[in-house]
C-alpha cells in the first residue's frame, strides 16, 4: 500500500524552520549598537556609561538610573530618610538594602589591611572640619579628642542582617567607597543583562570590562595633574583598562580655606587632623572599583612610604602615585606590574 505524502503535516515543520532560519540570519547581520550614556549621581555628580550591545540593542538609561537611585536611597548621608542616616540617628538597623551588607564588609577588609586609615566611623571628624552633612567650624583640640574616641570598628557590632554601636553617637561616611562601589554595581548589571564590552565612570573612578570595539582599541583611562587648577585641567597620564577598575584620591580639588590656609578634605583617624604629607594623588588599580576607591583615600591619610609598603603586601593591587619631593619637584611612583603600560 503506498503512503500518500501528507502536505499539511509537513507545513508547520517547514514554518518552524524557515522563522529559525530568518532569526539566525538577522542575528548573524545585526551590527553592534554603541551606547553612551550620561547623567547624574549622588547629588550633582555626573556618570558615563559606554557599552557595545551585540544582541538587543537596548539602551539601558532608565534601569541604570534606578538602580543609582536605590543605591543612593541606601547609602547617601544627605537624604535624611536613607538607610545610612537612619543609622546614624539610631542605635541599631536592620538592613533595608541589599547595598549596606556587602559594603560594611569590604570597609572592614581594608580597615583592617591599612591599620584603620581607611575607617567609614570617621563621620563624626568629617562633620566637624566642615566636610560632611553637618558643617561645622574649626574643631579645636579638645574637640578633636573626644571624636576621635568614636572612630573604629570596635565602635561598631554588625553580621549579614544588622548593624549596631556600641557608642551611641557613633556614625558612618560611606563617601569614600560609594562612587567605585557603584561603578562596580552597573558594571555587574550590565554583564547580567549579557554586555560584553563595558566601560563605566562615575565621579572620576572608572571600571571597564572587555574591549573598546567602537574604536577598536582598549578602554582607556586618564590621571589628572593634580597641580592644575580646575579651569585647566589636564592629564598627566593614561593607561589602558581591561576588565579591571581605578579609583583616584587627591587633595587638590576638595578642600577649605580656614584662616587663610587651605584645609585638605582627608581627615586622618589617627590624629584626628586634615591629612599634611608629599603624596598629590593616590590611582589604584584593582579587580573590584570599590576596593579600588577604598585604597586610593587609604593611601592619601597614609602617605607615600606607607602606601608603597602596602601595594608591594596585597597581591592584584597597583597603584600610580604622584608626589613632591624635598625640592618640591613633581615626582611619581608606578607598580612594577603597571611600568611600561602609561599611554602618555
Amino acid at each position: 500500500m503506498k503512503k500518500v505524502f501528507n502536505i499539511k503535516r509537513i507545513f508547520p515543520l517547514l514554518v518552524i524552520l524557515v522563522l529559525l532560519f530568518v532569526w539566525q540570519y538577522r542575528k548573524k547581520s545585526q551590527k553592534p549598537v554603541n551606547f553612551h550614556i550620561t547623567g547624574t549621581t549622588m547629588g550633582k555628580i555626573g556618570y558615563n556609561v559606554k557599552y557595545i550591545d551585540e544582541k538587543t540593542g537596548h539602551n539601558y538609561k532608565p534601569e541604570i538610573d534606578s538602580l543609582l537611585t536605590s543605591f543612593n536611597q541606601s547609602l547617601s548621608p544627605y537624604i535624611p530618610d536613607s538607610e545610612i542616616s537612619k543609622f546614624n540617628s539610631n542605635t541599631l538597623l536592620k538592613y533595608e538594602s541589599e547595598f549596606f551588607w556587602p559594603v560594611l564588609k569590604e570597609s572592614k577588609k581594608v580597615f583592617e589591611n591599612t591599620g584603620g586609615a581607611f575607617d567609614p566611623t570617621i563621620m563624626p571628624l568629617v562633620n566637624a572640619w566642615g566636610f560632611g552633612p553637618q558643617k561645622s567650624e574649626q574643631p579645636d583640640s579638645s574637640t578633636i579628642e573626644e571624636l576621635k574616641k568614636l572612630v573604629g570598628f570596635n565602635n561598631i557590632f554588625f553580621d549579614s542582617l544588622a548593624i549596631c554601636k556600641l557608642e551611641k553617637d557613633v556614625k558612618l561616611d560611606f563617601s569614600a567607597i560609594a562612587k567605585g562601589y557603584a561603578v562596580d554595581l552597573v558594571v555587574d548589571y550590565l554583564s547580567s543583562q549579557g554586555i560584553d564590552n563595558i566601560f563605566v565612570e562615575i565621579g572620576g573612578e572608572v571600571a571597564a570590562k572587555g574591549f573598546n570595539t567602537a574604536e577598536n582599541k582598549s578602554w582607556t583611562v586618564g590621571v589628572e595633574d593634580p597641580t592644575k587648577p580646575l579651569d585647566e585641567r589636564a592629564l598627566f597620564t593614561a593607561f589602558p583598562l581591561n576588565d579591571r577598575a581605578i579609583a583616584t584620591s587627591g587633595n587638590y580639588r576638595n578642600f577649605r580655606i580656614v584662616n587663610g590656609r587651605k584645609v585638605s578634605h582627608t581627615i586622618s583617624p589617627y590624629t584626628g587632623y586634615p591629612v599634611e604629607h608629599s603624596l598629590l594623588s593616590a590611582s589604584v588599580f584593582s579587580d573590584r572599583c570599590i576596593m579600588a576607591d577604598a585604597y586610593a583615600t587609604a593611601f592619601m591619610v597614609v602617605g607615600l612610604e606607607k602606601s608603597i609598603e602596602i601595594i608591594e603586601k596585597i597581591p592584584k593591587l597597583e597603584a600610580f602615585l604622584i608626589f613632591s619631593d624635598r625640592q618640591g619637584r613633581l615626582k611619581t611612583y608606578v607598580s612594577e606590574s603597571l611600568q611600561g603600560e602609561p599611554l602618555k
